[in-house]
């Protein structure tokens, strides 16, 4: 259901919204000289003011009622999609896998951590993507660019854990694409949206290395491989920090590499975990988050709104 909820969304979207905008304006009132016996300007009377505002008891918004019921509506919608535990691949992944999940809610980033002898290895990766896509309108294009055929398979079994480099990746695409006129071709599931990953290795006194990556379909496709010679710098979450590392040399890109050098560098990270089943479980758990944090925002809003 990766993109079941963003679609309807988008249909559901009116075609066109209407801001009304209400601009009260008192006159002034003009000033007038009046001629008073001494007697009463010595003694001026004192006059009741009278104001036409609402009082400030009194709610001003018009559609206040309306917006809380329909946000109730979707709460109501939402929940009724929703799941009370993990998915069943999500669940099987965090009991099986080696990794810690770290995710804060109402936050977008989700870190994996785990240990690998003296290696802190971390996957972090966001919500963001699935947002992104929805804003996209969810492009035909961009979704089955990536989409793995029988060559993407013949690729991926020579290669361990489902990393798979660009060169492959793109063989495997030309193949696909000779193959859409078979029957099969339709019966094809409906591939998954691609998912950035930023992969994080630091060593004691050694630096770290940080790894740009697509997870998508059960494959990690490399982008780009950075060193740090500060692990601190590879992790600090700074302003600062986000300018010096735009300054850092990544190396070519990854699929100008050469080949031999590309797998073993896959399979440097499929030994510490950054394989196929990583690769399958990020996008489930972006879409299950997204949902969670999705029935959250509505009832935020709902409690605002309400009040």
């Amino acid at each position: 259901m990766f993109y079941a909820r963003a679609v309807s969304r988008l249909w559901r979207a009116p075609s066109a919204r209407v801001f009304l905008s209400l601009s009260i304006s008192t006159p002034r009132s003009q000033s007038s000289a009046f001629l008073r016996p001494a007697s009463v300007a010595q003694h001026p009377r004192l006059a009741s003011r009278f104001s036409t505002t609402n009082s400030r008891f009194e709610k001003l918004g018009q559609v206040d009622e309306e917006l809380a019921l329909k946000l109730l509506t979707e709460i109501d919608l939402e929940k009724s999609k929703d799941e009370a535990e993990y998915p069943l691949s999500v669940k099987e992944y965090l009991e099986t896998g080696q990794f810690e999940i770290i995710d804060k809610p109402g936050q977008e980033e989700v870190q994996l951590v785990r240990r690998f002898g003296d290696e802190i290895i971390r996957v972090e990766f966001s919500i963001s993507d699935l947002n992104a896509l929805a804003n996209e309108g969810l492009n035909n294009d961009i979704l089955y660019d990536g989409q793995p055929g029988e060559g993407d398979h013949n690729a991926l079994s020579s290669q361990s854990g489902g990393v798979q480099s660009k060169a492959a990746q793109g063989e495997g695409r030309a193949l696909a694409a000779n193959d859409t006129d078979s029957d099969e071709y339709d019966d094809d599931p409906e591939p998954g949206f691609p998912a950035r990953v930023n992969v994080t290795i630091e060593k004691p006194n050694s630096g770290a290395l940080q790894i740009e990556a697509i997870a998508q379909d059960g494959m990690i496709v490399i982008d780009n491989v950075f060193y740090h010679k500060s692990a601190k710098l590879a992790t600090a979450q700074t302003a600062e920090a986000d300018w010096e590392r735009r300054g850092i040399y990544a190396g070519p890109p990854f699929g100008n590499l050469d080949e031999d050098l590309q797998v073993l560098l896959e399979r440097y990270l499929d030994e510490r975990g950054i394989n196929t089943a990583l690769a399958l479980f990020v996008p489930d758990y972006i879409d299950y988050k997204e949902q969670r944090e999705y029935i959250q925002w509505l009832e935020s809003v709902h409690n605002f709104v309400s009040k």
